[in-house]
């Protein structure tokens, strides 16, 4: 199975506030000016796109990222193709630095970010013209360059590739029509509850509306799961118990994958929202994007003990 993965690149700065934002902004105020003092302070490798990328080599695929980088990518190249990422497709500008991601998180998973976009505005010289688009299973088109993600929507729509719109963070950069552009003719769409009322906001679409442009509507909503929606059907998919509770940053992604993993095996979509909310489960419980590990016989296990009979994942096991 072929699946590229596009999205930023990225370093992160994960930082955590031992207090609750909530009881330093104002809401009758007009103008915000606040700084919080953090205790604990991490670096390491991000970006949507190999923290995607990375969750699904764990369950057994081999994904191809397509991102662009800087000069400072060898290490990190390094280690993803050591994880099982093909980075053949990813681009390391000579005269640009890799982005940067800072993000401080308070007591109640609340979460203040910032993003240095780098090498990443370069990411819209990267295309799929070239490639077979015979031997690509799935794309998706993660937060990036928002002028790169909806080149590489209308792309893959005249190529015949199908494709995840999965906009999240960039939705903020975008107007209601390159929203609409953006998901025209997407396999999937991708969001989480918040997003699914800004994409509604942005766009004048209910949920029909965006089911009548899109195959299926993904939607994460934290402790309360996720549903996954088409014309036709609706799943709702409860979330799988974290043994403990270290930080949100990149469980958003590493759902994605689990969700990616199933929709490419044809599992029903109750078992692909089950590896997702699995697989966030793992993120969920360390600090950071891609420290979190297993292997599939763990994976699996694990899922037993959390919705039951794993039947139906015997083919991902044999893979390993």
């Amino acid at each position: 199975m072929s699946i590229i993965v596009t999205g930023s690149i990225a370093t992160d700065y994960l930082m955590k506030y031992p207090g609750h934002f909530r009881e330093h902004i104002l809401a009758d105020q007009e103008k915000l000016s606040v700084s919080f003092l953090v205790e604990e302070k991490a670096m390491s490798r991000g970006g949507v796109g190999p923290n995607i990328a990375y969750s699904l080599a764990l369950l057994g695929q081999r994904p191809r990222l397509m991102g662009a980088a800087g000069q400072d990518f060898g290490d990190y190249r390094a280690w993803l193709e050591a994880q099982g990422v093909d980075t053949s497709l990813t681009v390391a500008f000579p005269d640009e630095f890799t982005a940067t991601f800072t993000v401080i998180t308070d007591l109640d998973q609340n979460q203040i970010a910032g993003f240095h976009a780098g090498a990443m505005s370069r990411a819209r010289e990267l295309s799929f013209r070239g490639l077979n688009p015979a031997e690509i299973d799935l794309v998706i088109i993660s937060p990036n360059d928002p002028v790169g993600m909806l080149k590489y929507a209308v792309e893959c729509r005249e190529l015949g590739i199908k494709f995840i719109f999965d906009p999240s963070q960039q939705l903020a950069r975008f107007d209601g029509a390159q929203v609409l552009a953006g998901m025209a003719d997407a396999y999937a769409l991708t969001v989480n509850d918040y997003e699914l009322e800004l994409v509604k906001s942005k766009t004048g679409l209910d949920e029909a509306g965006i089911l009548d442009r899109v195959g299926l509507l993904a939607v994460t909503r934290g402790a309360e799961g996720a549903s996954l929606m088409s014309k036709t059907r609706r799943v709702d998919v409860p979330v799988a118990k974290p043994r403990a509770i270290a930080d949100p940053t990149g469980v958003g992604d590493a759902f994605r994958s689990g969700l990616i993993t199933g929709l490419v095996r044809g599992y029903p979509w109750e078992v692909a929202g089950r590896l997702g909310a699995l697989a966030a489960a793992y993120c969920l419980e360390q600090v950071g994007t891609m420290n979190h590990r297993y292997t599939v016989a763990e994976f699996v296990e694990r899922y037993r003990e959390n919705f039951g009979d794993a039947v139906e994942l015997k083919d991902l096991l044999g893979n390993k």
